[in-house]
C-alpha cells in the first residue's frame, strides 16, 4: 500500500513518540515488531517500511539477535528526534 505523506509522517511521529516513552535508546532495546502495536490494522504492515527507513536514514538503530531483530533510538540523532515530536531540548 502506497502511504501518503501525511500517513507516514503520522507513523513516524508515533513510532518515535512510542520509543521515546518508554526510553528505549541506544543499548536499551525493544522486538521490532513493536512498532505495528497501537496502530489500526490496516497501517500496521506500512509500520514496517516506515521503520526500514528510520533504520536506513540512521534514527533508529538495529540490533540483530538470535531471537530476532531488535530495535532502539540513536541517541546521536536525539535532536533530530525531539525535533520531529516537537519536544524542547
Amino acid at each position: 500500500m502506497k502511504l501518503s505523506h501525511e500517513q507516514h509522517l503520522k507513523i513516524k511521529t508515533v513510532i518515535l513518540r512510542k520509543l521515546v516513552i518508554h526510553n528505549i535508546w541506544g543499548a536499551k532495546h525493544t522486538n521490532y515488531e513493536f512498532v505495528q502495536k497501537g496502530l489500526p490494522k490496516d497501517l500496521r504492515g506500512s509500520a514496517k517500511d516506515v521503520a526500514d527507513d528510520l533504520i536506513k536514514n540512521g534514527i533508529l538503530l538495529s540490533h540483530p539477535t538470535g531471537y530476532g531483530m531488535q530495535i532502539s533510538l540513536n541517541p546521536d540523532m536525539a535532536n533530530e528526534i525531539k525535533a520531529v515530536l516537537g519536544i524542547e531540548n
